[in-house]
């Protein structure tokens, strides 16, 4: 590799924002595709070497969940807990253990608590999560007609400032209910997209925003649905039913009986005005089911008018459900071309202008519900499918989208419940469930289903999920009955949240998505340092011209209080103090120079450990605390010594101290190699810092307080001889 032509090229990247995927809008590149981690499983991420480099062509997309607290009724109920405290509570539907019946059950607990959806610190975090993943869109389900419009409208302010603070998020778009989006697609555009309201995170495809609904049920419902008796239809006989409509006509059609008769037919046909006015469509329509719906089509559609739908030519035994009753004050019934009592059934689907607004406005994708199907025409999209999963393509047969799930609510080749035997869950891989020891922690499904996507190597992937957590306790679910029943959560087996747990695989899951995301998208190599020399003096202008500049969120110090599930409950955590923003190396044959800026000036120390350099010089993640050897504790005062520590078996010890100046907002500190066991510079070396996180003493501390850079386990890795 040509290093000068690299640092040249690195040195361009940064100063445009670098190539960015297409669906990612600009904002600082804390370049965090760069960034090492080693997860508790010892996992390390998969570097450039390893997944090649970035292709902007490829999109990720995760399933992100935004009722946390629209539904409580009591608790939180912890399924796990429950199980823990009565192993026998699932035959036990009377026990005062659960909640009610349809009530929200937890499967387990998040990180951050039970938390709420409008918990603003909660949503930072899962903006900056995401974002260093590589994940370009979450997608809210919307699935179940609420769109919870003051939950996504708290995410998208929260969302928005993290943006204007300078950083990236993901963008958002949503998936509305598979078989009658209408309603859901009508309030998220008069509510969100039509006013404008956020439109920097809408998430575009196809250069429009992307909905998954499907766009052929996107049309307004009038006519008469109202039947008492069905009229059979003779041989040269017709029955009909004339209409009136203020709007186009798409489509047009009634509800038919065969009295179960197999095979039964007939011919529907569209005239202008009336019986005797001008044929406008004729169809033959075959194989009609018992009391199906059978409709015309138009396109282009026809205009605002009165028009005369009849039905002809039967074959079988077949008729029109009709009320005997004037119960449709737009149209009459017809018998033989002559007025006849009553109302036929009318289905009238018509686009009116604000429809016709909308179906222009945004891509559809039209979502197929069915894990096992796979698709029935171009552009549809799955949101979870079990193994192997299908391939989606869209109308140029391109390969455009696969999804990907944690676990699947399938039982043998049936939807079933997470809680019923034999789901597949977290373990679940090569057709069976794996029984070894702590198999759930290693996400062997998820694995499975990404090995497949990246072997398809679709244009967008489909993630499910983050932070869905619950699930409504039932009784029966698509034929089964059992005393208690939970069908899309249930433990920690049976859930599909990446989102890091309390306990349990911790954070395993998200750095498992982190090397997946990667080797899907691709990665850059982290720039090699530039050091020219620096000199601890308290004046930090030398450090102008070393490179590269290592970069952290900014606005992300720990700042939260937001009442919990439980209304007695608040999560208040106020430890972040400093922003930590951004920071660089410097070297030479005989020592290493460190610099750090905060955003604003730093705030007098709170406690002795307030401010914490981090680091790994054996490049070996496994051995220290959380893999590094040394730490470098920052003073009190501005111009002392910084205290040079280092890891023995289960403890810190003073070993040495650095030379260490401080400013307002920049600080400086320069040890020699050989405090730290070393001769000369290794070939990298990896590091953190952090500032006021220290509370528990385990990999929570980077994640939960403070304000670490960079974020949660991740790594800086200064590269000191390129290869």
């Amino acid at each position: 590799m040509n290093w000068p032509a690299c640092l040249s090229a690195w040195t361009a990247f940064l100063a445009v924002g670098g190539d960015l995927p297409a669906a990612t809008p600009l904002g600082l590149d804390h370049l965090s595709d760069t960034w090492v981690a080693t997860d508790a499983l010892g996992r390390s991420l998969p570097t450039a070497v390893e997944v090649g480099p970035p292709r902007p062509d490829r999109t990720v997309g995760i399933f992100y969940f935004l009722w946390l607290g629209a539904h409580i009724q009591g608790g939180p109920y912890d399924v796990t807990r429950i199980l823990a405290q009565d192993p026998d509570a699932m035959t036990k539907p009377d026990s005062p253990l659960w909640g009610p019946l349809h009530a929200p059950h937890h499967w387990g607990e998040s990180l951050f608590g039970y938390y709420l959806t409008q918990d603003e610190g909660v949503l930072r975090k899962h903006a900056q999560m995401l974002a260093d993943a590589g994940v370009d869109v979450v997608v809210f389900d919307v699935t179940n007609q609420v769109t919870y419009q003051a939950d996504y409208q708290a995410l998208l302010r929260v969302w928005s400032e993290v943006r204007a603070a300078g950083n990236r998020t993901p963008a958002v778009a949503f998936l509305t209910p598979f078989w009658d989006p209408a309603k859901v697609v009508r309030e998220l555009w008069r509510d969100l997209y039509e006013p404008g309201l956020f439109p920097d995170l809408w998430f575009r495809w196809e250069g429009k925003p992307l909905i998954l609904a499907d766009p052929a049920l996107i049309l307004d419902r009038a006519g008469n649905d109202q039947q008492k008796l069905p009229a059979l239809l003779e041989p040269g006989h017709t029955l009909g039913q004339t209409f009136t409509t203020a709007a186009a006509v798409e489509k047009v059609g009634g509800r038919f009986p065969t009295w179960n008769t197999k095979g039964s037919a007939m011919t529907l046909s569209l005239f202008r005005d009336g019986p005797a006015g001008e044929r406008l469509a004729r169809q033959r329509c075959a194989n009609v089911g018992d009391n199906e719906w059978r409709l015309l089509e138009f396109d282009p559609p026809l205009p605002a008018g009165t028009y005369y739908l009849e039905m002809s030519e039967p074959s079988g035994r077949i008729g029109w459900w009709s009320h005997p009753d004037d119960v449709f004050s737009d149209g009459a019934a017809f018998a033989d071309g002559q007025p006849a009592t009553g109302d036929r059934t009318l289905r009238l689907l018509t686009a009116h202008p604000e429809t016709r607004r909308l179906r222009e406005f945004f891509t559809f994708r039209k979502p197929q519900p069915d894990y096992f199907q796979g698709p029935t025409g171009p552009n549809q999209w799955s949101w979870l499918e079990v193994s192997p999963q299908h391939v989606f393509t869209n109308t140029a047969g391109q390969k455009e989208q696969m999804s990907v799930g944690v676990g699947q609510n399938a039982v043998g080749n049936r939807l079933g419940s997470m809680s019923e035997p034999g789901a597949r869950g977290r373990s679940y891989h090569g057709g069976a469930t794996d029984a070894r020891p702590n198999a759930v922690r290693w996400g062997l499904n998820v694995a499975e289903q990404w090995a497949r996507a990246l072997a398809e190597d679709p244009r967008f992937v489909f993630v499910t999920g983050w932070n869905e957590w619950i699930a409504g306790r039932f009784a029966e679910f698509n034929g089964v009955r059992l005393p208690v029943m939970f069908v899309d959560q249930f433990d920690q087996e049976h859930s599909r949240d990446i989102e890091p747990m309390r306990g349990g695989h911790g954070d395993d899951y998200y750095y498992q998505l982190v090397s997946h995301v990667r080797r899907y998208k691709g990665a850059r190599p982290p720039p090699p340092v530039r050091p020219p020399p620096t000199v601890v003096d308290g004046q930090f202008a030398d450090w102008q011209a070393v490179e590269p500049e290592f970069r952290d969120t900014r606005g992300d110090p720990v700042r939260r209080g937001h009442r919990g599930w439980d209304p007695n409950v608040t999560y208040e955590n106020q430890t972040g103090r400093n922003d930590l923003v951004a920071t660089k190396v410097s070297f030479d044959s005989e020592r290493v120079a460190f610099y750090l800026r905060s955003q604003s000036p730093f705030l007098p120390p709170a406690d002795p450990l307030w401010l914490v350099l981090f680091l790994d010089v054996d490049a070996n993640p496994t051995n220290g605390w959380l893999g590094y050897d040394f730490r470098v504790v920052a003073p009190s005062q501005p111009s002392e010594p910084a205290r040079l520590e280092r890891r023995t078996s289960d403890a810190w010890q003073a070993v040495g101290s650095a030379k260490f100046q401080r400013s307002a907002a920049e600080l400086e500190l320069a040890l020699p190699w050989s405090a730290l066991g070393l001769s000369t510079a290794p070939t990298h070396l990896d590091f953190k810092w952090a500032d006021h996180c220290l509370v528990a003493n385990d990999w929570t501390d980077f994640t939960l307080n403070g304000d670490a850079a960079p974020n949660d386990r991740f790594n800086y890795r200064a590269v000191l001889k390129p290869r």
